[in-house]
């Protein structure tokens, strides 16, 4: 009985053997504790999109958790963005007239490139994020583009810190 006792005790203990706690951060960004996030550059002729996607991947780092937020001195990366595409195409239209939308889908594209804070030319990694999001047409375009675009950039955000925590 006690061999038994031993023997399953042990089996449950070496079964987590491998098992650490912590992010599986990719070994490049090993070192990486936390990143500055600076205004990302806008692309496109949207008015604020910028500062929606900054806002966008700061709140995906921060409930990502593997890397913190931090001013410019005193963060290990600087991750600088590019706002590249918004894009707009027609998801459904109606029935009796095909050229009229009923829903729309919008696709933003942002660029980014992860940099080391105290050498600027060292790039730890870099990509390019889409994200996409679906919307109604109402009796205002302008107000249902304009709601419907932080959802696109949560998405894309989403995607881009999935990339720098895990890798993929």
């Amino acid at each position: 009985m006690k061999t038994l006792l031993l023997l399953l005790l042990g089996l449950i203990s070496c079964s987590c053997g491998g098992y650490h706690l912590g992010g599986a951060k990719p070994p490049s960004l090993a070192a990486v504790k936390t990143i500055s996030v600076p205004m990302f550059k806008n692309g496109t002729l949207h008015p604020r999109a910028e500062s929606l996607a900054t806002s966008a991947v700061t709140d995906a780092i921060v409930q990502d958790g593997t890397y913190r937020i931090a001013a410019g001195s005193n963060a290990d990366a600087v991750l600088e963005g590019k706002i590249s595409t918004i894009e707009y195409s027609t998801l459904r239209s109606s029935r009796l007239d095909s050229l009229l939308a009923e829903e729309l889908t919008n696709r933003v594209s942002i660029d980014w490139v992860l940099r080391d804070a105290k050498d600027p030319t060292k790039i730890l990694g870099s990509g390019s994020n889409q994200g996409f999001s679906s919307f109604f047409v109402d009796s205002n375009l302008q107000t249902a583009r304009q709601n419907a675009l932080p959802d696109a950039f949560e998405r894309a955000a989403q995607s881009l810190v999935s990339k720098l925590s895990s890798g993929y």
